[in-house]
């Protein structure tokens, strides 16, 4: 969805659209409808940047990533 690269699912993270609040499905369980993207910083402020998260989810108005951002960079593994 970011960066539009084709993947498999298996290596996608799942967002689903939880009250105005993009919300990380990892395990593909929540109800709703759902977007796929890669698990890295680059890919999530790509879909930002494009406001491909609203019009994935088919929602209305701006949704919330924090939550995404923050789940992906605590799974990214820092460089120093």
């Amino acid at each position: 969805m970011g960066c539009r690269e084709r993947a498999a699912k298996s290596e996608l993270l799942r967002i689903v659209a939880v009250e105005g609040a993009c919300v990380p499905d990892p395990r593909g369980t929540l109800p709703g409808r759902g977007a796929y993207v890669h698990p890295v910083p680059s890919c999530i402020d790509l879909a930002v940047r494009r406001r491909a998260f609203p019009r994935s989810l088919r929602v209305q108005g701006p949704l919330d990533t924090a939550g995404v951002r923050h789940h992906v960079e605590q799974a990214t593994p820092q460089e120093e």
